[in-house]
């Protein structure tokens, strides 16, 4: 086990000043020489891992740096290295006798090694036949182990398929394998802005060309997914250029052809392999139109002073989650969102019912925020692409709307905000809401009467017409039947939207008389 590349790359560094040659060219290649090293070490250490001298140089070389080469120019030694730059040296650990160059375990490898240089195989990526690779080099991911592979092969002899070891069973060429680890290596990169992080998933993403408008859906689809440090005054702001970017690739106003292609590929750790989780291949222009098939579905009405994105991945989880972080969600849960955006699918049921469990688990509390912006995009979102023939339910409140969980959502809101502006409070919302969008008849009929007391509390004349008015334009709507007895789970969601658009209803209104 032989090295040359360190001491190389010191010696270039020495002769530097006395020596007349192109010295960038001659550190690009030892660079090269370099790396091609510790990719021989990473295939000893990964079929003798229990080696001593293979752990030792594995070891190594994981820390090796600037600061190593450094430490070393202070060996004895030293000087004789400098004389020659095509030298040889071989690597000896303290406590073993002998060195890594004769040890027989290592020795056995190299001559196996040799031995299979001249088979060539047909590659599984290129279709040319090639000298495949024995093992592949490792790709780090956050939660995995440091030697994880995305293509993985086993080295115990007893698993052998056909008699063939290790890479030829699944035969990788070295020049294919070289590209798409190194690819992979710079898209997982710590600074890389091709990648976005969901609980212990990786996700990286690039584009097939190096147009406009192929460097702004990676920079936007960044933008909306990634994370960054940077502090952002407007977080809306980057939302709406997001929207622009892909509005304008998906009118044509910023040019695509059908070769311009977008990948996505989803990644997991998986004890000593990298599991592919997700995978999906598009045109920009198809990709665009998923997005904004999404920023369309989650768009809701939004009255808050200083609103905030609520369309990103991290989000949708945040807002189904006990105490808000997404790493907390369900495990198969960020992938199926991620599907359901990127392929323009129905958005997953254990989304929606998260949602519902969370309105129910907080409606009873003074908070006000079980009703969340987040949650009732989500919902919509989730009914909307569930139920292509049913009325869609719109942006802000629809009048039209005549499903009996969204007039039951609206009328319980009628009665909440009777009772907030008689006393002040809205008892009615933490005592009766679960059981009202669950099963409406059972409890409607007593909030009903309680209205009428808290209506007699109201000073002004005009709000009690105001609300009795409204009132009545709802129950106009409900069957001589009276309340369904039981709401099935979404249009226990239509319920909520219900509520939710009308109190919104009530603050636009206040806010457009306070400017009269």
């Amino acid at each position: 086990m032989y090295g040359r590349s360190c001491w190389l790359y010191l010696g270039l560094k020495e002769v530097k000043a006395k020596d007349n040659f192109d010295y960038a060219k001659e550190m690009t290649r030892n660079e090269k020489t370099l790396t091609a090293f510790k990719k021989d070490v990473e295939n000893f250490f990964n079929i003798l891992p229990d080696n001593s001298f293979v752990q030792a140089i594995h070891a190594f070389y994981k820390k090796f740096s600037l600061d190593t080469i450094n430490a070393i120019k202070h060996d004895s030694h030293w000087g004789d290295f400098c004389k020659y730059l095509a030298k040889n040296i071989t690597f000896s650990v303290i406590g073993i006798n002998g060195y890594a160059a004769s040890d027989n375990e290592i020795l056995q490898v190299k001559k196996q090694s040799k031995s299979n240089e001249n088979k060539k195989a047909v590659c599984l990526i290129t279709g040319v036949k090639e000298k495949p690779v024995n093992t592949t080099y490792s790709s780090f991911i956050l939660g995995g182990k440091s030697n994880a592979k995305l293509v993985a092969f086993q080295v115990n002899s007893g698993y052998d398929s056909y008699g063939k070891k290790m890479g030829l069973n699944a035969p990788i060429s070295e020049e294919a394998e070289f590209k798409y680890t190194t690819a992979l290596l710079k898209l997982l990169s710590k600074n890389s802005r091709n990648k976005f992080r969901i609980g212990d998933r990786s996700f990286v993403f690039w584009a097939s060309s190096n147009n406009e408008a192929s460097e702004q859906t990676e920079e936007s689809l960044f933008d909306l997914l990634g994370y960054t440090e940077e502090e952002v005054d407007d977080p809306n702001a980057k939302i709406e250029q997001v929207r622009k970017v892909f509005t304008a690739i998906y009118s044509g106003s910023l040019k695509t052809s059908l070769e311009d292609r977008f990948y996505i590929l989803g990644l997991a750790p998986n004890s000593a392999r990298i599991a592919v989780v997700y995978w999906s291949e598009s045109s920009l222009r198809e990709f665009a139109g998923k997005i904004l098939q999404h920023f369309k579905d989650m768009e809701i009405i939004d009255t808050r002073k200083e609103g905030k994105p609520y369309m990103g991945i991290k989000d949708m989880l945040a807002a189904v989650t006990l105490s808000g972080k997404q790493s907390e969600a369900t495990p198969n849960l960020p992938e199926a969102i991620v599907n359901s955006i990127f392929q323009g699918t129905t958005y997953p049921f254990t989304l929606f019912s998260a949602c519902i469990r969370r309105i129910r688990a907080e409606s009873g509390s003074h908070d006000k925020k079980a009703i969340r912006i987040a949650r009732m995009a989500i919902i919509k979102a989730y009914l909307n692409r569930t139920n292509s023939n049913n009325k869609k339910i719109e942006i802000m409140l629809d009048k039209s709307n005549t499903n009996q969980g969204y007039l039951c959502g609206r009328l319980f809101a009628v009665l909440d905000k009777i009772q907030e502006d008689a006393n002040g409070i809205s008892s009615i919302r933490e005592r009766y809401m679960n059981a009202a969008s669950a099963t409406p008849a059972s409890v409607f009929a007593t909030i009903l009467n309680l209205s009428s007391h808290h209506m007699e509390k109201l000073t002004n004349d005009g709000k009690k017409i105001f609300f009795e008015k409204m009132k009545q334009e709802i129950m106009d709507k409900i069957p001589a039947t009276g309340f369904p007895a039981h709401l099935n789970l979404q249009d226990q969601g239509r319920f909520f939207i219900g509520y939710y658009h009308q109190r919104q209803e009530f603050f636009t209104k206040k806010e457009e008389e306070n400017k009269d």
